[in-house]
C-alpha cells in the first residue's frame, strides 16, 4: 500500500464514529485527569481484546475478558489512580458497578462496556467519585483533538506525557490508538492499557486475529523490567463508519504499524529511561529461539546497567546469551553494538572504545549463525531514576 497519513494530534477519536472524554473524577489527589471514557457510535460495534497472561488478573481484566466473548463493545471506561487488582469479590463488584453506570448513561447493556484500571495494586477504588466522574464524562463526550488527548492523559500513572497516534489508509479508513505504560514492562502484553479504534468495517473474529498478530510483533516485544502486569489490556473497537471494508491482510498491516508506533512511544517514556535499546538476535534456528535469547539480554540487569553507563560491555551480552537453554555455538557467534562488531569467532575483534553509545538510541545485534530467523526485543537501560521511582512508587 502507499504510505498512510500519520496524525499525532488524534488517537482514539481520529477514526470516524468515536467520541471520548477525560475528566478529573477525584480518584487521584488534586485536579489530575484520572477517568477516561471512549464511546463507539457505530454503526458497527465489533470489538476484540488481548489481555495479560499473568495468573493474578485484576478485576477489570476478568470483566472485560467476559464481555468480549460477544466481540462487541459500545464503550470503554478507563481509570488511573488504582489498579483494582487483588481486591477480591468486592473489587469485581466495583468493576461491574462501573460498567452498569456507564451502560445506563449510554442507553445500552453492561455487557457492552469494557473496563480498564491502572495504578497501585491492592486498594479499592473510590466508587462514589468514579461514578460521579462518569456522569461528568458522558456530558463532555466529543470527537475533537482535545477529547482524544484528555482521554490519553487520564490513564497516565508514572508516564510523563500522553501517547497516541492515528494512521489513515490512502483508501480513506483510519486506525487510531492511545496507550499508557512506563513501568512493570515485560512480555505477555508488555505493561499497558491500550485502546485502538478503527472506522473500517471489520468483523469481530477478524479483529481478534488481526489484533493478536499485531501484538505479537509489537507490544509483545517490549521488555523493560521483566514484570508482567496484572492489568495489561489491549482493546480494538470497530465503528464501520467509513463504510469501507479492507482486506484482512491490509487491515492487519496498518494495525501493526499503529501498535508499533505506540510501543515505541512506551519504550521512549519508560520509567527512568535514558536509552532506547533494540536487542536483535539473528541467525537463529527459529524465530522463537531468537526472541527467547533477545529477552534474556533485554532483561539482564548487568547488561542494562552497562548500557546506562554507555559502556559497550559485550562480555555481559555474551554471558546473557549463554544463559539460554537453547544450544548455541560461542565460537560462531558475533556481537555487534551500534554497527561495530566487537566479538566474533570466539574472540574480541575490536576495541570497545571504537563504539559510541553516548546517544539515546542503541542497537545490539547478536548473530548466532545457526539459521535464518531473527527477532527484536525493545528495552531500556537500568538507571538511577528507575530505581528511585520504583522504590518510592507506593508512597
Amino acid at each position: 500500500m502507499h504510505d498512510a497519513t500519520t496524525d499525532r494530534r488524534y488517537g482514539v477519536t481520529g477514526p470516524r464514529g468515536f467520541r471520548a472524554c477525560g475528566v478529573a473524577a477525584g480518584i487521584k489527589s488534586g485536579a489530575a485527569l484520572d477517568l477516561a471514557l471512549i464511546v463507539n457510535d457505530g454503526p458497527g460495534q465489533q470489538a476484540a481484546g488481548v489481555f495479560t497472561t499473568n495468573q493474578v488478573k485484576a478485576a477489570p481484566v476478568l470483566w472485560s475478558e467476559q464481555v468480549l466473548r460477544e466481540r462487541k463493545l459500545r464503550a470503554v471506561v478507563l481509570n488511573s489512580g488504582g489498579a483494582n487488582a487483588c481486591t477480591g469479590p468486592e473489587g469485581f463488584q466495583d468493576t461491574h458497578a462501573t460498567a452498569e453506570r456507564a451502560a445506563e448513561l449510554l442507553g445500552t447493556g453492561a455487557i457492552e462496556i469494557g473496563v480498564c484500571s491502572t495504578g497501585l495494586i491492592g486498594q479499592r477504588l473510590p466508587m462514589p467519585a468514579l461514578l460521579e466522574g462518569l456522569d461528568t464524562a458522558v456530558t463532555g463526550l466529543n470527537d475533537t483533538e482535545r477529547a482524544s488527548t484528555d482521554a490519553a492523559t487520564a490513564v497516565l500513572t508514572t508516564d510523563t506525557h500522553p501517547k497516541q497516534v492515528c494512521l489513515t489508509h490512502p483508501d480513506g479508513w483510519s486506525i487510531g490508538g492511545m496507550v499508557k505504560g512506563a513501568g512493570m514492562l515485560a512480555p505477555n502484553l508488555a505493561t499497558m492499557l491500550a485502546v485502538v479504534t478503527t472506522d473500517a468495517g471489520v468483523e469481530g473474529e477478524t479483529l481478534q486475529r488481526a489484533l493478536r498478530q499485531a501484538c505479537s510483533g509489537t507490544f509483545e516485544r517490549l521488555d523493560v523490567d521483566g514484570g508482567t502486569s496484572t492489568n495489561d489490556t489491549v482493546l480494538l473497537l470497530s465503528s464501520g463508519a467509513s463504510e469501507l471494508a479492507p482486506a484482512e491482510a491490509e487491515f492487519t498491516k496498518l494495525l501493526t504499524r499503529v501498535c508499533g508506533d505506540l510501543v515505541r512511544q512506551l519504550q521512549h517514556d519508560a520509567e527512568g529511561a535514558t536509552k532506547a535499546i533494540d536487542i536483535t538476535v539473528r541467525g537463529a534456528a527459529s524465530e522463537e529461539d531468537a526472541e527467547s535469547i533477545a529477552r534474556l539480554v533485554a532483561e539482564d540487569n548487568l547488561v542494562s546497567a552497562a548500557l546506562f553507563g554507555s559502556d559497550p560491555n559485550w562480555g555481559r551480552i555474551a554471558m546473557a546469551v549463554g544463559r539460554s537453554a537453547i544450544t548455541i555455538d560461542a565460537s560462531a557467534m558475533e556481537i555487534i553494538a551500534n554497527g561495530v562488531t566487537l566479538y566474533s569467532g570466539g574472540t574480541p575483534v575490536a576495541d570497545r572504545d571504537t563504539v559510541d553509545l553516548s546517544g539515546r538510541d542503541i542497537e545490539i545485534v547478536v548473530d548466532l549463525r545457526l539459521g535464518d530467523h531473527s527477532a527484536t526485543v525493545l528495552t531500556t537501560d537500568l538507571s538511577h531514576d528507575y530505581v528511585e521511582e520504583n522504590s518510592a512508587y507506593s508512597t
